[in-house]
Formats: structure tokens, C-alpha cells, sequence
């Protein structure tokens, strides 16, 4: 048993933090509608891993890098974070692409 990959994730998803106060992107733009989608989201997400789990197409890889706690059969504590950071991350990449492309026009 391992935190190395959940430290990783929470690492990361910290600096997606951090980048979205320092611009303004997601949260710190509108916080309820940010937690909305955050979650429909990481949910979607979750219901696809499980109907591909279900399927027998996803399976949980060994390795000794992760804690080993499950969530369901085949997926991992792991996944729940990596799935938030993927929305996060890209989120705070729209919005901020879409502030650069605005600016792009305005010039």
C-alpha cells in the first residue's frame, strides 16, 4: 500500500486550484455554478467507468504505487480524484482559452 499516485492527484489538484484563484477561471468566477458541473461531471465520468467495469472493458491495474482501497469492485480511491482533476483541469482550460481567445479580438 502505496499514497504515492493519491498524493500526486492531490498535488495537482491543488495547483488546478491555485491557477483557477490566481485567474479567476472556475471556482473563483462563479462557485456555484464551478460546483455544478464539477459534479455532473466527475458523476458522468463515474457512470461511464462503471458501465465499462460492468462490461468487463476497465479493469484495476496492479500496481504498488496506489492505497488499495476500492470504491466498487475495480475502481479505486484513485480514480474518484483523478476524475476531478481531469474536469478540473479542464475547466480552468476553457475558461482560460476563452479569456485568451477574447482578449485575441479585443486587441
Amino acid at each position: 500500500m502505496s499514497l504515492a499516485y493519491l498524493l500526486s492527484l492531490l498535488v495537482s489538484l491543488g495547483a488546478m486550484v491555485l491557477l483557477d484563484w490566481r485567474f479567476r477561471l472556475f471556482f473563483w468566477l462563479d462557485a456555484r455554478r464551478a460546483a455544478a458541473v464539477l459534479t455532473i461531471g466527475v458523476v458522468f465520468l463515474l457512470v461511464w467507468d462503471l458501465s465499462g467495469i460492468g462490461l468487463g472493458i476497465f479493469y484495476r491495474g496492479e500496481t504498488g504505487l496506489m492505497t488499495g482501497v476500492q470504491l466498487a469492485p475495480e475502481l479505486p480511491l484513485e480514480e474518484l480524484f483523478f476524475l476531478t482533476f481531469l474536469c478540473y483541469l479542464t475547466m480552468n482550460a476553457v475558461h482560460g482559452a476563452e479569456r485568451i481567445l477574447h482578449r485575441g479580438r479585443n486587441a
